[in-house]
């Protein structure tokens, strides 16, 4: 069945901004861990799926948490260029986003974040070595015990993907869809796509 907004596309934009929302506040599962895809040094294509933690539809921005010392950061420090992918199997609904990522290390802004950041999540961020070292044993990749939670907080990064394209495709028995929407110079374009 297609989408109430299917045919309108003010309509699928704006439910678009509201699934990525309600992934990044854990309501929507499906939307709350999209891949984000980089160009590492050699050019070839890197993907990993990442978790959305906010979003902000008017700035067209996706806020993402990581490791300052994981390969995404080197890879987008050389190529702030990226894009991420979700799909809702139960809707059948894909979105594909172009934009560019900015790493954030210090301020206001990654202070917040770490501060809302559930414990959990903050003593990940001690563990020893760096994400993607190679390792003798899985359980030398598990953060140490005991000490303090906050340790980790100079690895903490944000990461900020301004969204420049969105696509939607819906994927349905009773007829496919698909929209894309950019923002040249700002001002926002839309139009349909042969699915």
């Amino acid at each position: 069945m297609l989408p109430q907004s299917a045919d309108d596309l003010d309509g699928i934009l704006d439910a678009a901004w509201r699934l990525l929302a309600a992934g990044a506040a854990g309501d929507a599962r499906a939307w709350n861990r999209p891949a984000l895809a980089t160009v590492r040094a050699d050019g070839a294509p890197s993907v990993r799926t990442v978790v959305l933690r906010a979003v902000d539809a008017q700035a067209r921005c996706l806020r993402l948490h990581t490791d300052s010392r994981s390969a995404k950061v080197a890879e987008l420090g050389a190529e702030p260029r990226s894009a991420l992918h979700v799909y809702d199997a139960g809707a059948a609904i894909q979105l594909r986003l172009d934009g560019a990522v900015s790493v954030h290390r210090d301020g206001g802004l990654v202070d917040g974040a770490w501060a809302a950041s559930r414990l959990s999540s903050r003593i990940c961020y001690r563990v020893e070595p760096g994400p993607g070292t190679p390792i003798p044993a899985p359980e030398h990749g598990h953060p140490p015990a005991g000490g303090d939670p906050d340790a980790g907080r100079g690895r903490f990064a944000v990461l900020l993907f301004a969204v420049t394209r969105l696509e939607w495709l819906y994927l349905g028995a009773d007829g496919h869809r698909r929209a894309a929407f950019d923002w040249p110079q700002g001002r926002l374009s839309r139009q349909w796509l042969v699915p």
